[in-house]
């Protein structure tokens, strides 16, 4: 099928808009009729019209609105009415400004993002940034401190001094004062990774002192899974902030199960009176940069340092024994079909190839680890890459997702249709929840899943005006199919838009209408802190 004569079936099956002639009782802007209401609080769905007045839902009834009182009316009759998803955690703290429409994200069903700033810049000022945008999601942010750390010690791998500690102390509060909703890190990546636990307590107290949450990317989601949960716990009670785990996964197959524990701690930290909580986007595959690849002390400082490295043989050999350990424990072992380019800049030809691929093309044996470290360090020396990890497993993927804490992300990125070669969440991860994980598995219902997709994020962030289908709350509304929606985009064919999305508002306004973009652009910039600030 031609994407053409596939955008003609989704037009056909998509429930219609409808103008309806102005009279003088007219009350209404928009009026969603017939539709099968899934609230977002995880209560019974029902049948019920919906509608809306200027950016919020002004009525809801289960007896029926007369439509002559709406100035639009949309038939809702066999689809599913929900709140807007809020995407927990999305690459856009940037890009956001570059694709201000976010068409990858919205063809979700995503009405908030929430930009991650764990390996990433953060906007600065973040409030002349955030208060300068027009986008057509809502936007939140975070103060980032990989960002942070940055400013004051740049890849220097070492503790600050007291006087470099405040001065990293006052960027947060700087963030914070501006609207960031807490603090955020990627202890996984260079240079957060360099910090001692200690040194972000001390930056999570000041998120804090505003009310902040702390959001994290742990510092090891593989052999070190236990004790990054533990520290993420640590962090939490000993600056008394709440605190979320993104993309809480168990990587590489020496941890495939341990969800199980990591839940436990994450139920034991609750019942202890922290507020622990997680999210997980629905793919037995992360995606990051090749620097996962190599142990840390090797990526401190800049290219040249790490060429200089290489060049030493005794470091090489120490480089070279610290990978395969890496790899051995983290990484799929020695199967390097696990390793897929994302991006290959030194080799675009190899984009979507794996590194068995690379390899073999190279005169090696596909599971030839310690040709593949090589190689590795040859491609990192010549710029690095990004790529898919396929180290996962889909038990614990479904174990997370079930947990009453978790909520759902994408881990994605703003991304240009065609360009690139995108992780698949970035284009799918909502709809495929509500395709594989609710209408073939059955891991969770249709309400479990909307809940963990709209109020529960929504309340996490503190933003209780959004994220349930309730009078007086505003109006970021989803209208799908429940048997059509699904995810499209794979990972040897990521540029997919999902399908099934019809109708879509954001603060009352149409962003979907009839499953085409307006290219309307009614996206806020949702201001923090998430709590209220402690007196």
């Amino acid at each position: 099928m031609t994407r053409s004569s596939g955008l003609c079936v989704l037009f056909a099956l998509t429930a219609l808009t409808v103008t309806v002639a102005p009279t003088a009782a007219q009350t209404y802007d928009l009026l969603i009729r017939g539709g099968t209401v899934v609230d977002g609080t995880g209560a019974d769905r029902y049948r019920a019209d919906v509608a809306i007045i200027g950016d919020r839902i002004a009525a809801i009834s289960r007896e029926g609105i007369d439509p002559t009182e709406a100035r639009e009316v949309i038939d809702a009759t066999g689809r599913v009415v929900t709140p807007g998803f809020v995407d927990n955690h999305a690459h856009v703290q940037q890009s956001i400004a570059e694709h201000p429409l976010s068409e990858n994200f919205l063809r979700q069903g995503v009405t908030t993002l929430v930009a991650g700033l764990h390996s990433g810049d953060q906007p600065y000022p973040l409030a002349d940034f955030a208060s300068s945008l027009e986008m057509a999601p809502n936007v939140a942010f975070f103060a980032g401190h990989t960002w942070t750390r940055k400013q004051v010690l740049g890849l220097e791998d070492r503790a600050p001094t007291p006087e470099e500690l405040e001065r990293m102390k006052a960027l947060v509060d700087e963030a914070m004062r501006d609207g960031a909703l807490g603090l955020s890190t990627g202890l996984l990546y260079v240079p957060a990774n360099f910090a001692e636990t200690e040194e972000v307590i001390e930056l999570a107290k000041v998120a804090a002192s505003h009310g902040g949450i702390y959001v994290t990317h742990m510092r090891n989601e593989a052999g070190g899974l236990i004790e990054s949960v533990a520290e993420v716990i640590r962090i939490a009670d000993e600056a008394q902030i709440p605190a979320q785990i993104n993309h809480h996964k168990a990587a590489g197959a020496t941890q495939w199960g341990a969800s199980e524990r990591t839940l436990a701690m994450i139920d034991s930290a609750n019942a202890a009176g922290l507020e622990i909580v997680h999210d997980v986007y629905p793919y037995a595959a992360s995606s990051t940069s090749s620097v996962v690849l190599f142990p840390q002390w090797a990526l401190e400082g800049d290219a040249h340092d790490f060429a200089a490295r290489v060049a030493d043989p005794q470091t090489r050999e120490r480089l070279e024994v610290d990978m395969h350990t890496v790899w051995m424990r983290d990484r799929g072992g020695a199967d390097l079909e696990r390793v897929q380019f994302r991006v290959l800049p030194s080799n675009r030809s190899y984009d979507g190839k794996t590194l068995a691929d690379y390899a073999e093309d190279r005169g090696f044996a596909r599971d030839d680890i310690e040709a593949g470290i090589d190689l590795v360090i040859d491609l990192q020396l010549a710029g690095g890459f990004s790529a898919i990890y396929h180290i996962m497993d889909e038990a614990d993927v479904i174990q997370i997702m079930q947990h009453p804490l978790a909520m759902i992300e994408t881990d994605g990125d703003n991304v240009g249709y065609g360009v690139g070669y995108p992780h698949p969440r970035s284009y799918g991860a909502f709809p495929r929840v509500l395709a594989r994980y609710v209408r073939e598995m059955g891991a969770l219902t249709l309400e479990q899943a909307i809940m963990k997709m709209t109020s529960m994020p929504a309340r996490w962030l503190g933003q209780n005006d959004r994220g349930v289908i309730e009078e007086g709350k505003l109006a970021d509304v989803a209208v799908f199919d429940p048997d059509v929606i699904r995810d499209r985009a794979t990972f040897t064919d990521p540029h997919q838009y999902s399908v099934g999305i019809e109708q879509l508002l954001v603060n009352g306004v149409p962003v979907i209408r009839n499953g085409a973009l307006t290219g309307e652009k009614p996206g806020r910039w949702i201001r923090g802190p998430a709590r209220r600030p402690i007196s």
